[in-house]
């Protein structure tokens, strides 16, 4: 028998009998993935090599654009398709100065799903929704949501401030309800989560399935430098800082020798365009090794990530992880 674990507002999920139990939810049938997981689009990490593996595991893999030439996209496309026939997706980064060309090219390679950052992508829901793909904005804000939810959007993935990256100033605990009670659309949580206790949370939260990234940094199929992922490992939860706040782009990053110095500059009100300057080509320098002089991007949860390991072996723990509090909850509390 199907044990229904929850209900809220009319958006139910509930964890299926079997021998691997899963829980299912309107973002899984949505996307038509096993679990609904999506792995965070992470410029310069999140390659067609971890995206493949993530969705080959039964979650959805995401390849990120960033500012990344199109014939890059395409080329980290085609590895996805090699390793897997089930649903991926790619992040559209809508500062990117390719986004025209981007949204062509996932188009032309019928990309089943798009998620976006970086701004309200309103004025390209109608073109891909036409298209066929399914379109997932990442958002900050309730306000955001629920604009992108009357125009078409399919879902929301709501992120908090606690994630990687750019960030909002909101909370996920406060976020995600506020946008659930806002949209009609699934809800996806986003920002703090990296294993089950976090995704349990998040659908007591009117989620509807968990978005996370940090976490997939420190996979065996994750490009990210073993220097990076070994300062992952070693954080503790006060060792990332928020750079550029005064540029009005902040970003979360592990603290180092660069954003002590950065930080400084931001103290003594250097001008925005220096700023960029000094920030420019920083994420890919991390990825590539420098730990004191990179941008590491980081969520506030990188406390919860002890070790690398395969993306399967992530998704599977974080699914058996979560399907077990929830039926504890159940046999508990109620």
């Amino acid at each position: 028998m199907a044990l229904v674990l929850g209900s809220l507002l009319g958006r139910l999920w509930y964890v299926g009998a079997g021998e691997r139990q899963l829980i299912t939810t309107r973002v899984s049938k949505l996307l038509g993935i096993k679990y609904p997981l999506l792995q965070g689009g992470m410029a310069w990490i999140a390659t067609g090599k971890l995206a493949g593996a993530v969705s080959e595991a039964g979650a959805l893999g995401i390849i990120a654009a960033g500012s990344a030439e199109p014939q890059w996209l395409e080329k980290e496309i085609a590895v996805v398709k090699k390793i897997t026939d089930q649903p991926f997706g790619v992040n559209v980064m809508l500062t990117s100065p390719y986004v025209a060309e981007i949204i062509d090219l996932v188009i032309r390679e019928k990309v089943p799903v798009i998620t976006t950052g970086a701004g309200n992508p309103g004025k390209l829901l109608p073109r891909l929704k036409e298209s066929g793909c399914k379109v997932l904005p990442v958002v900050a804000s309730v306000a955001l949501a629920r604009r992108l939810a009357r125009q078409g959007a399919d879902a929301i993935i709501a992120e908090g401030t606690e994630a990687g990256g750019h960030i909002g100033q909101t909370t996920t605990m406060c976020l995600v309800p506020m946008v659930v009670d806002a949209v009609d659309i699934p809800v996806i949580a986003a920002g703090g989560i990296a294993d089950g206790r976090g995704f349990a949370a998040a659908l007591a939260l009117g989620a509807e399935g968990v978005q996370m990234g940090t976490r997939f940094i420190c996979t065996e199929e994750s490009p990210a430098h073993q220097d990076y992922k070994e300062k992952v490992i070693r954080c503790r939860d006060r060792d990332t800082v928020v750079c550029g706040v005064s540029v009005g782009r902040p970003v979360r990053v592990i603290e180092n020798q660069f954003t002590q110095y950065y930080l400084g500059k931001e103290k003594e009100n250097l001008n925005p365009e220096e700023l960029d300057i000094m920030g420019s080509g920083k994420f890919p320098a991390a990825v590539k090794g420098d730990v004191q002089n990179g941008s590491l991007l980081c969520g506030q949860c990188a406390g919860l990530v002890k070790k690398v390991e395969p993306a399967q072996d992530i998704i599977e723990d974080v699914m058996e992880t979560a399907v077990r509090i929830l039926k504890e909850l159940g046999t508990n509390y109620v």
